[in-house]
This record gives C-alpha cells, structure tokens and sequence, in this order.
C-alpha cells in the first residue's frame, strides 16, 4: 500500500520505519523542516523501560491543593474555558485510582519491553549514532515515606519483569559519584541498571536519512496538513495548501495536534497537551564534564529528570496544563538551572550559563497515560497517538504494534489495551 503517516516525530518516525520494513511506500510529512524538531526535540533523553508509573495516581487526590495554588509545584494546572481540558480532567481524576493505575502499569510494561526489543532490532539492522547508552538510572528520594512507597511499586513491578532494587544513599554515590556535592539530604533511591538514554532528535533525523536510500520513501518536511477529503467514510487525501497527498492508508501521529486533526476527520480524541521544558547544559569544560552525572537521575521530589548526552546535559522536568501556550518563562529556566546547580555543583558556570538552549514541548497524554495504537473510526486512518512524557520509550513498540495490525499479523503483545474508544 500507499500509507502517509502525518507527523515525523519519534512516533510518526519510527511507524514510518516499520511500516517501510514491510514492503509498503511511505510518505512521510511534518511541518517543520526536519524530523524530530517538535516535542522529540528536548525531551528528557531518558529510555525508562521499567520506569513507567502514569502520572494518575491515588496521591493527585491529597496533592490536588498543592498542584492548584503552590508556586514550587512540579505540576501545575490553570484552569481554562475550555471544554477539552475539563473534559480531559475528569477522566484524568477518575484513572487516578490504585486498580487502574495498577492495571495501566502492566499494559504500559508489556509496550515498554517490547519497545526495548524493537530498538535493539532497529539498531542492529540500521545502527545509527544518537548519543545512545546503557548507563542505568538512579530515582532519588529525599524522604523514607515516598522510599517505602517506592519498595512496595518495585516489589509490584518485579511480578511482570522488572529488575530493579531499592538501595541506600551511600550505595546511590558509589553508582553515581557527581551526587556526592548534591546539596540534598538522601534517603536512597531505586537503581535500575539495564535503563538506557540517548538524543530522540538525533534519532529521528538519523533514522530518516537511512529510510531516504530507500525508493519506496519520501519525506515532505515544512509541510503542513491544512485539511482532509472524505469519501464514503475514508480519507482520500490531505490537503497541504494548494496540493493534496493521496494514500490508501493513512497513519494519524500528529502528537498534541492529533485532537485537531481527529475533529477535522470528524471523530474525538481524549488528547490534552501536557507542557514541559527542558534545558541541554554543554559539558566543554573540564569543570562542568566532572560535575556532570554517567548515570541518568530522576529527583523525586523536584520531578526533574537529568541524561548525559555525551558532551551535554539534558535537564527535563515539571508538567504544565495550561494548554498550547508555546512561551518559556523565566522562572522555569532557573528552576531547571537551579535544580542541576544543586545536584551537581559546577555543571552549570560562567563558561556554559549563556547556553543552555531552554526547549518547551506538549507530550500529548490520554487521562490513564495509555496510548492509542490501531484504527481509528475512519476505515483508512490508523492512531499511534498519546504516549505522553513517555514517547520517547515506547515509540520502537508502538510502531511495531501498529505495523502489525496494519498487515494484519498477529501482534507481539495484547493489543487490547491500546485501542480506540469513544
């Protein structure tokens, strides 16, 4: 078949992959002028394939106070006149319980590891350079309740395939040595070895430029979806300006853009933008490379993720609903900047403070953090839709799965739990 996959970021890229693999012609078309340049572009660069826990959960209920009116919460919320978010809200509240986050565990495991096995085949078929690495993870408590806590999921997890322990603070340093000048005052953490982290942008771009050898491919970037044709219940085209691209098939991976294009289509997705930021702290000095963390780190409490890309620092963190609001404030910059200057002193200084390259993104998350893989209800349009923050680790799986309902091939993992309903 002919299939146009609409969006070319880590989801829409890796679909296009996959879907290449199988014999079928791709187009592949996003609206700015490279892969990877949207939401994949400053993400966290952590690959947390055991690291999956949705952001509903019982404690929203006690935190809901401190989300809506504390200025050092990690997530925040502004209410808007706008029916999708309250919409979205609701159901966010009513997943935000120990069975269905229990359950939303399991489903998204069984994606993650399988997402974890398609990378490794992705990589040896076409190995690619992205900063890619093994270097484990540490998640750092500063308080023995959210540890205990943490020993119960872990004990949990354990159950359905993860390797992961729970250690404390003096074996946390000798894993990770930069934590030892943190100004904080551990409990411990939980230490995942096998975690991987590398750059989602250079992987998409990368990625792209290997399937372009391929004559069944073509990439149509700075190229933006103004429209759809139907026909007897089908998409017959896209409209891109002036022109249309026809397809037999075609695959919706917009991102938070995808809630748009759905209405276009003329069906609903339960889509809402959920802001991050991020700043990339340059190691090019001898003071900032030794201050800088091998492993990747998760702060519990700040919510702030850090990933060493070779030579650079990704430092990620906070979750935003405030809709499409693109502005990067200055207080979410220091707070980024503020966050590594504490855990690792010297990883930001007069040499590199200038460049730190602040990113804002909108990972587009369904209420339970399950996405939304396979038909949608228009005949010819299939979803790989609402990973959320976790994007970048379940895209591999994700495509692989979509691939396979497409062909009509039974899929590696139940695809059940991913599908579409109104």
């Amino acid at each position: 078949m002919h299939i146009c996959v609409l969006g070319a970021g880590v989801i829409g890229v890796t679909s296009a992959y996959r879907l290449l693999e199988d014999g079928h012609q791709v187009t592949l078309l996003d609206g700015r002028a490279q892969a990877g340049a949207g939401t994949s572009l400053g993400n966290g660069a952590q690959l947390s394939y055991s690291y999956v826990a949705p952001l509903a959960d019982p404690s929203v209920w006690t935190h809901w106070p401190h989300y809506l009116f504390s200025a050092d919460s990690p997530l925040t919320l502004k209410p808007k006149l706008d029916p999708a978010q309250w919409r979205w809200l609701i159901k966010f509240l009513a997943a935000s319980n120990a069975a269905r986050v229990q359950r939303t565990t399991i489903e998204l495991l069984q994606l993650a590891f399988y997402s974890r096995d398609e990378m490794t085949h992705i990589l040896q078929a076409a190995p690619i350079e992205f900063n890619h690495r093994t270097a484990g993870k540490l998640v750092m408590y500063t308080d023995p309740a959210g540890l205990a806590s943490a020993r119960k999921q872990i004990a949990f997890q354990a159950q359905h395939g993860c390797q992961q322990e729970v250690i404390d603070a003096a074996r946390c340093l000798e894993i990770e040595p930069a934590l030892g000048k943190a100004r904080r005052n551990w409990a411990g953490g939980v230490y995942t070895p096998s975690e991987e982290a590398g750059d989602c942008a250079q992987f998409c771009q990368a990625l792209v430029e290997r399937m372009q050898a391929n004559p069944n491919f073509r990439f149509l970037p700075s190229t933006t979806v103004t429209g759809v044709t139907m026909r007897d219940g089908a998409m017959a085209s896209v409209r891109t300006g002036s022109s249309a691209i026809d397809a037999d098939t075609f695959v919706l991976a917009l991102g938070a853009d995808s809630a748009d294009f759905a209405r276009r289509a003329g069906f609903s997705l339960p889509l809402y933008p959920l802001k991050g930021y991020s700043i990339t702290v340059p190691l090019d000095d001898a003071m900032s490379q030794a201050a800088a963390p091998q492993v990747s780190i998760t702060d519990i409490s700040r919510k702030i993720v850090y990933a060493r890309l070779g030579n650079r620092l990704r430092v990620a963190g906070r979750v935003e609903l405030v809709g499409m609001d693109t502005g990067i404030p200055q207080r979410a910059v220091e707070e980024l900047s503020n966050g590594a200057d504490e855990l690792f002193p010297g990883s930001i200084n007069a040499a590199n403070a200038a460049r730190l390259s602040p990113w804002a993104g909108f990972r587009p998350a369904t209420p339970s953090g399950v996405p939304v893989i396979g038909a949608s209800p228009v005949r010819n349009l299939y979803l790989n839709i609402g990973q959320g923050a976790l994007g970048w680790t379940l895209a591999c799986g994700s495509a692989a799965l979509l691939a396979a309902q497409i062909a009509g091939r039974k899929t590696a993992i139940d695809d059940a739990p991913f599908s579409y309903t109104r």
